[in-house]
């Protein structure tokens, strides 16, 4: 390095590389739950689905995974933090927020793409050890892997009675043996929704709980029973009325 001075060399390295870096920022994800329009009360048999069956949720968890952001210019970017995927869980608020760690470029984004529940790459027994998301497990006999969804609750049936219900998405083994994934794919478009320099951005995603029993089928509480975990066409219509389930209520 004859004729020049290594430390202005190295400062002018330095320099030109931070120049070249690009600004960044952090998204938080906070998860809410709610009735048409009202956010959910548990343990109160204040709702009515479109069937016509009076019901009430004591329990609400479910999975997010393979999340991905796509910025205006049509790039998108995935969060892979924490095994790529969130639990979700009404009753323990630490799961009502997630901050992962991916910095993502500045700028405006056009819309959020996520899977309802475990990927089937991601839905691997023994894939959590711990509590809570290891109480999602989904039987062995059953597919194995992890549940989707749990939403428990009660319904007031034909007979007047309240009885209890499992609203439990997740794999169904066919007649054949196969097991197919009742995991789907849902995007949602963000609106003035941009990421700044060193800073976080919310964005709050919500589930409607009365949308699982309408459209395009009706979910009927009276027909299917509680426990639905061996019906397959039950959980085919969960699956099929998931499409508007979720949206973003506002970004912060």
């Amino acid at each position: 390095m004859s004729g020049r001075n290594p430390i202005v060399f190295i400062l002018a390295v330095i320099i030109l590389f931070s120049s070249c870096q690009k600004p960044v920022g952090k998204v938080s994800v906070h998860f809410t739950f709610s009735v048409d329009g009202q956010a959910l009360t548990q343990d109160s048999l204040l709702y009515q689905n479109a069937a016509g069956n009076r019901y009430e949720v004591t329990e609400a968890q479910y999975f997010i995974s393979n999340v991905v952001l796509t910025a205006s210019d049509g790039l998108q970017y995935a969060i892979t933090s924490d095994k790529s995927a969130h639990y979700v869980d009404a009753d323990i608020p630490y799961t009502m927020t997630w901050a992962p760690e991916e910095e993502l470029p500045v700028g405006a984004y056009s819309a959020i793409s996520f899977v309802f529940g475990l990927a089937p790459e991601l839905n691997v027994s023994h894939s959590y050890t711990d509590a809570p998301e290891n109480n999602m497990s989904w039987p062995e006999v059953l597919g194995g892997g992890y549940h989707n969804m749990k939403i428990n609750g009660r319904w007031i049936g034909e007979d007047g009675a309240t009885h209890p219900f499992n609203l439990h998405s997740g794999r169904v083994v066919t007649a054949a043996g196969d097991a197919v994934e009742t995991s789907f794919a849902v995007t949602l478009p963000l609106t003035q929704f941009v990421i700044t320099k060193n800073g976080i951005t919310d964005i709050i995603l919500d589930m409607n709980v009365n949308r699982w029993f309408c459209s395009p089928y009706l979910f009927d509480f009276n027909y299917f029973g509680g426990s639905i975990m061996q019906n397959a066409e039950a959980q085919e219509i969960l699956k099929a009325n998931g499409w508007d389930v979720f949206s973003i209520i506002s970004n912060r």
